[in-house]
């Protein structure tokens, strides 16, 4: 048995980590008796039903070999007889008889410290697990550690390590070992090494949390994003609302000399950062999406989920923007497939779109099954009832009917 004052700075030793580590003392002294029960069926057989306590006060700890109390005894090493036993035990209860293995004490140490270690490591990836979890969909900063197969990993508060694959990266972002980076929590996994955390750049929810970061009033809800369309390390577009009358949702978000959104756009390394006013009705919005471009008109085609946009001749190709960047991300933003057609093209555009819809809605009538009545059903007209006639005629004379 290891000495008292041993066993007391044990205590203190669990007590210290506990408070350090942020770990349970009672899941540490727990895990101390499940490993030195361990440890002592493997050094003293496996077949005995023991037990270990330690003293949650002094450190202690003592094995008992734990029996059964029976009437008739079958197994002396799971039985003990009523009469052995004595009072006050009864049939039924545990009967637990303290044992002294030799050296016992050497192999609890050294078991002691095993679990220790473990115990630390096991609440320490829980610890991290549990953190990032709570911060799934947010921001975090650290610092780029290094590059294997063209993943990156960050630091983050200087101890956690986490992964932005190549697939979360933004082509054209360059980042060298000890850069300061902010990255969007993607995703937290457990995984035999440990938790990890999955992060990116780009997302479109790392655009909201960094303008939620610079607005105020997005931070307190007085302006809202009601929709965000991303091309990452190109441009975004953002459609905000205020819940206030006298707050300019965009002017919030834009800030003074724009100064808010040029640090959301500096933390994205120079990406355009486009807000416009959300809208209720989809023509509305539909218009405010294509900024900067004017737009003259917006026809619905509900059953298509297509928006006919007429913009005047020279605004065409603002409208649709460098490679159809433009027009792709107010689809993306309003939902809507955007048909985007110069003034003097509309008529002939509207023309197409009326035409497409005849034909399709003739195409469903013409390939609808048609109902054709049978036969038997049918009324027979004067001459079968004549011929009718003549066959029961000739039926009689031949057989005699």
């Amino acid at each position: 048995m290891v000495e008292t004052a041993t066993d007391e700075r044990l205590i203190d030793v669990l007590q210290s980590i506990a408070t350090e580590r942020n770990i349970s003392f009672e899941m540490l002294l727990e895990g101390l008796e499940a490993a030195l029960l361990t440890a002592y069926k493997r050094h003293y057989g496996s077949e005995a039903n023991a037990i270990v306590i330690v003293d949650r006060q002094t450190g202690e700890y003592k094995v008992f070999h734990r029996r059964s109390v029976v009437e008739n005894v079958e197994d002396p090493k799971l039985e003990v007889s009523l009469r052995e036993a004595g009072a006050p035990y009864q049939v039924g209860d545990f009967y637990d008889e303290e044992v002294k293995p030799k050296d016992f004490g050497r192999i609890a140490a050294q078991t002691a410290k095993q679990v220790i270690v473990q115990r630390i490591r096991e609440a320490e990836r829980d610890t991290v697990f549990n953190k990032y979890t709570r911060k799934l969909n947010d921001l975090v900063t650290g610092t780029v550690q290094r590059y294997e197969q063209r993943n990156m990993y960050v630091l983050l508060e200087n101890r956690d390590e986490a992964i932005l694959p190549v697939g979360e990266q933004v082509p054209g972002e360059i980042f060298r070992i000890g850069d300061f980076i902010r990255a969007y929590v993607l995703d937290v996994r457990k995984s035999p090494k440990g938790p990890q955390v999955v992060l990116s750049r780009t997302a479109e929810g790392l655009v909201q949390r960094l303008l939620e970061l610079e607005v105020p009033e997005l931070a307190n809800g007085i302006v809202e994003i009601m929709a965000l369309a991303r091309e990452p390390g190109v441009r975004s577009k953002v459609a905000v609302r205020s819940h206030r009358a006298e707050v300019d949702p965009i002017g919030a978000c834009l800030g003074p000399k724009s100064s808010r959104i040029a640090n959301v756009s500096d933390n994205l390394r120079g990406e355009k950062i486009d807000i416009i006013p959300w809208a209720p009705d989809y023509p509305t919005f539909i218009m405010n999406s294509l900024a900067p471009a004017k737009v003259i008109s917006v026809e619905l085609f509900d059953d298509d989920g297509v928006a006919l946009v007429t913009v005047p001749d020279y605004q065409l190709s603002l409208a649709i923007g460098r490679d159809g960047q433009n027009v792709r991300l107010a689809a993306r933003l309003t939902g809507w497939r955007l048909d985007i057609t110069s003034e003097t093209e509309t008529a002939a555009s509207r023309e197409r779109y009326v035409a497409e819809r005849e034909a399709r809605a003739e195409g469903e009538q013409v390939g609808a099954p048609e109902t054709v009545e049978s036969p038997a059903a049918e009324e027979p007209v004067e001459a079968d009832a004549e011929l009718i006639r003549k066959l029961e005629e000739f039926r009689r004379e031949r057989l005699g009917g």
